[in-house]
């Protein structure tokens, strides 16, 4: 195993069906704009409550990548 060195960035992404659709949205976009991401961490979970209903899930990542050499 190589030794890496990683760039860490956070997002927040939202769903109106699920924390794991918020979790998934997030990655695949930040993967759509980043090289080589590795790995994420959940820092924060919370919605947005519309008439007495879950309106959305948000989730707060870090996402790491690899730096280019």
């Amino acid at each position: 195993m190589s030794d890496n060195v990683y760039k860490i960035v956070e997002i927040a992404g939202s769903s109106a069906h699920s924390i794991e659709d918020a979790i998934r949205g997030a990655v695949t976009r930040a993967n759509a704009t980043l090289r080589n991401v590795r790995w994420f961490e959940v820092t924060d979970t919370r919605g947005h409550v519309e008439n007495g209903q879950i309106g959305h899930f948000q989730v707060t990542l870090k996402v790491g990548f690899t730096l280019d050499d």
